[in-house]
């Protein structure tokens, strides 16, 4: 179940959505705001290529 009162990016309509909406597995968050919301898949993209990095200098100490 979802927070009524936050934001989720919803990966079905490819857009931020307020509140319950689409089920769980079709959507990202909860996010604190609609703008935020709205750059999911960009903050994702950035936190996937942080840890890739990581994982890449690991790799090689």
């Amino acid at each position: 179940m979802g927070d009524p009162n936050a934001w989720y990016y919803c990966l079905t309509h490819q857009k931020a959505e307020k509140g319950v909406g689409c089920r769980g597995g079709d959507r990202m968050g909860p996010y604190p705001d609609e703008a935020t919301a709205t750059r999911a898949l960009e903050l994702a993209r950035q936190r996937t290529e942080a840890e890739d990095e990581k994982d890449r200098k690991w790799k090689n100490s």
